[in-house]
């Protein structure tokens, strides 16, 4: 039961329909008895300046941020976080005690979070890593890996300019590598992690050789629309050990929830069975 005494949090974006977060974060505050609620808020662009202001004003403890508002957020909050800034976008933001917004990006917690509790070993420091897009996923998943301590991190995007443009804005161990050319890039790596939207439903499939991956590398892909992705299918035929996206979905929402709701939630696979379900409408 929601009393009048609710914590109030939700996710802004246009259109915000598509969304699992309402799904996610109502399963939470069911499983941990929470007096709150986490409603989908349809804000356009033109809006979205003043629908954050008036946060503080309507009682909200914070809101998630998607498209396409990730980017206008980090320059519209009082205060950024250093990861968010990094990664160049917000997706969560804290209604703070004296009405102030904190913004920050929960996706590189959630990108390694999700493959710490999936792999059996973490990925291997000394081994490099192959990172395929330059968007704003390929950005988190940079700062969760240099954040890590990889040795070496190979960067491969379609237009190459992209990827290099990628590269020079983050310091660490970056290596830019021809799109054309993927197949050296597995050379030895020990984690391949697709950001790009091939291979996610309605797109175009993404066209690669896994030949020279050594058998022990983790193959990760972000995509969770399908679930098992023709890479997926792939790298697991020839037994290399894989992760969906759909738990980066799932733990990246967990530091949002503690910060709003006073819980750090678990994520599990009743939660996943839930999401699940609502993806396949």
């Amino acid at each position: 039961m929601i009393s009048g005494k609710a914590r109030l949090a939700g996710v802004m974006g246009w259109p915000v329909s598509h969304s699992q977060s309402p799904r996610l974060h109502g399963f939470w505050l069911d499983r941990y008895g929470i007096d709150g609620a986490y409603v989908p808020l349809p804000v356009r662009p033109e809006d979205f300046e003043a629908g954050l202001r008036a946060l503080p004003k309507l009682g909200f403890a914070g809101v998630n941020v998607t498209v396409p508002h990730k980017e206008a957020a980090l320059q519209l909050v009082d205060e950024v976080d250093p990861i968010a800034r990094q990664i160049g976008a917000v997706n969560t933001i804290v209604v703070k005690k004296d009405g102030s917004l904190a913004g920050f990006n929960t996706d590189a917690f959630g990108f390694m979070e999700n493959m710490l509790q999936i792999s059996s070993t973490p990925p291997n420091p000394d081994r490099p890593a192959v990172i395929l897009g330059a968007g704003g996923a390929a950005r988190a998943v940079l700062a969760s890996l240099i954040d890590f301590g990889l040795s070496e991190i190979r960067i491969a995007n379609r237009t190459i300019e992209r990827a290099e443009a990628l590269a020079q804005s983050f310091a660490g161990p970056l290596h830019v590598q021809d799109w054309n050319n993927l197949d050296r890039a597995m050379e030895g790596a020990g984690l391949l992690v697709n950001t790009t939207s091939l291979g996610m439903t309605g797109k175009p499939p993404l066209e690669l050789s896994l030949d020279r991956l050594p058998s022990e590398a983790i193959v990760y892909d972000i995509v969770y629309s399908p679930l098992r992705t023709s890479l997926l299918e792939t790298a697991a035929a020839r037994g290399n050990p894989t992760i969906d996206g759909l738990g980066m979905l799932l733990h990246q929402a967990r530091s949002g929830f503690e910060k709003w709701f006073g819980t750090l939630p678990d994520v599990t696979d009743e939660l996943r069975q839930h999401v699940l379900k609502g993806l396949n409408g």
